[in-house]
């Protein structure tokens, strides 16, 4: 099992910019209250809750946010929000997924498409790109968690498919369908994983080796987490090491 790619998916760099620390909280509040309100407000009796709780509280939004978010789903004036997922090339036709929460189809819509168009990329159908990734989850622990054949066997055990480790951590990956089962099933061997959660895995991730490339692509992903509606962005990306060091 090969060591962790360094494949980019957007997500792992939120937590880390301050600036935006208050939007990704309103991100996380939105999926906690969606999961709520479409199950049962007990994070132990759904497993979409739970996630959504975990990956708060690995982001470090506090109790009384994450509390509020529930509480919210069981009032009559929660919001009602549209899960839609789109699908388009950036710049040098790097495929990216960008999934959103909203409750106006139209705006987001429209906002989405005029991203892709502004800054060198192509919105297209769903599907378009989908096929170059797979859904599946993927749960995170340190390096300290343990060496990496300690967590290999852990993880298979523990009903996982693929295992990816290197200095920074471990990457498990799951079923999307048993991605609650087997976080769960990890705690007692490995404790607590920092993140747990579903992700769009890229099967072939296209190298960045010119910097203007790069710019521009990181510049229509960046705009695209901005925008209130958009929950996730994945693109199929590997920075080359030369251009990585550059962006700093």
């Amino acid at each position: 099992m090969a060591g962790h790619s360094k494949w980019a998916n957007i997500q792992h760099r939120k937590g880390k910019q301050d600036k935006l620390r208050s939007k990704l909280f309103s991100k996380l509040a939105k999926e906690i209250t969606v999961a709520a309100k479409m199950g049962d407000p007990d994070p132990d009796k759904n497993p979409r809750l739970r996630l959504a709780v975990k990956e708060a509280r690995a982001n470090s939004m506090p109790k009384d946010v994450i509390d509020r978010a529930i509480k919210k789903s069981q009032g009559g004036d929660a919001d009602t929000y549209e899960e839609i997922r789109y699908e388009g090339y950036g710049p040098n036709g790097i495929a990216i997924i960008v999934e959103a929460m909203t409750d106006n189809r139209n705006r987001t819509a429209s906002n989405v498409r005029s991203y892709f168009t502004k800054h060198g990329g192509d919105l297209g159908q769903t599907g378009s790109v989908g096929f170059m990734f797979d859904r599946v989850g993927e749960i995170m622990y340190p390096a300290a968690a343990g060496d990496a054949d300690t967590v290999m066997m852990a993880a298979l055990e523990a009903g996982a498919t693929d295992v990816e480790s290197d200095d920074e951590g471990h990457w498990i990956y799951t079923a999307d369908t048993d991605l609650a089962e087997v976080s769960t099933a990890l705690e007692a061997s490995l404790g607590e994983s920092e993140t747990a959660k579903l992700i769009w895995k890229p099967q072939a991730p296209t190298e960045v080796a010119d910097l203007d490339h790069a710019q521009k692509l990181m510049k229509l992903i960046d705009t695209l987490e901005e925008d209130d509606d958009v929950q996730t962005v994945t693109a199929n990306f590997d920075l080359s090491e030369d251009v990585a060091a550059q962006l700093g």
